[in-house]
């Protein structure tokens, strides 16, 4: 386990008072931060310091802190959720930075994520894209026995790799294209791979692409930079099922 110690901190974080409005980037110096802090908590100090002071907070998303909602999002030094691979914004934590340090914070930047204020973004297109197709209808009443269904390993582990997508939208912000494919991939490889999600598994497929087409998002140039910040490990493969289930709903048609 890392030594815990104190260290001082430059932020230089982006304000912008709404989505018309010009933003900036204000400088801010903290010291005696803790390395045990996580990221999260440093804009916290930051704005009980701003408060108190009578001046605007800085706003930013966060919800259970524990890299499970996917609400929290910033770009720190020009990578989505931070230079630690494998986690969220909320998960970053100052043993991972160097006494002294200037640090860039920043909102995610995409066509389709507008910022609302700060580091503040609108992530409603991954709403509506879910809405286009990310779900199975059928009629329930009580839950049915697990052991009805039979799903073998190999594909229930692969559906759970997908599903472990929490929506965050770090792959649009690393994506130079500001694609949303490794989500949209995502979401459509855990229901095409398990047998609940069998009936609409084509449409799905076109009405998700051509809702991802509609909010503006970019195409994927196999770059990985979605691979790499991704916080759960989605990998690109997801993206390849997704083409050919897109190409086979396409060519066959929908069911």
């Amino acid at each position: 386990m890392a030594e815990t110690k104190n260290i001082s901190l430059t932020l230089k974080v982006w304000r912008q008072a709404g989505p018309q409005a010009e933003g900036s980037f204000e400088t801010h110096r903290l010291n005696n931060l803790s390395t045990d802090m996580s990221f999260l908590e440093i804009l916290d100090i930051l704005n009980q310091q701003l408060t108190l002071a009578g001046q605007e907070p800085i706003a930013f998303d966060s919800d259970c802190r524990e890299g499970i909602c996917g609400s929290c999002g910033a770009v720190v030094d020009g990578i989505a959720h931070g230079p630690e691979r494998g986690g969220t914004l909320c998960q970053l934590h100052l043993r991972h930075f160097k006494d002294g340090q200037t640090v860039w914070i920043e909102p995610f930047r995409a066509k389709a994520f507008s910022i609302i204020k700060d580091l503040i973004v609108n992530r409603s297109a991954f709403d509506r894209i879910i809405q286009a197709g990310g779900f199975v209808s059928i009629n329930t009443s009580s839950a049915p026995e697990a052991n009805t269904v039979p799903v073998s390993r190999h594909v229930a582990e692969q559906a759970m790799d997908a599903a472990a997508c929490i929506g965050c939208g770090a792959c649009v912000a690393a994506c130079p294209n500001a694609a949303a494919m490794l989500f949209v991939s995502a979401k459509i490889s855990q229901l095409a791979l398990l047998p609940q999600g069998q009936s609409e598994r084509k449409r799905r497929a076109l009405a998700m692409v051509a809702a991802m087409d509609r909010e503006g998002f970019g195409s994927c140039g196999n770059q990985r930079e979605c691979e790499r910040v991704c916080p759960k490990g989605i990998s690109i493969r997801s993206i390849a099922r997704m083409n050919r289930e897109y190409l086979a709903a396409a060519l066959i048609g929908e069911e």
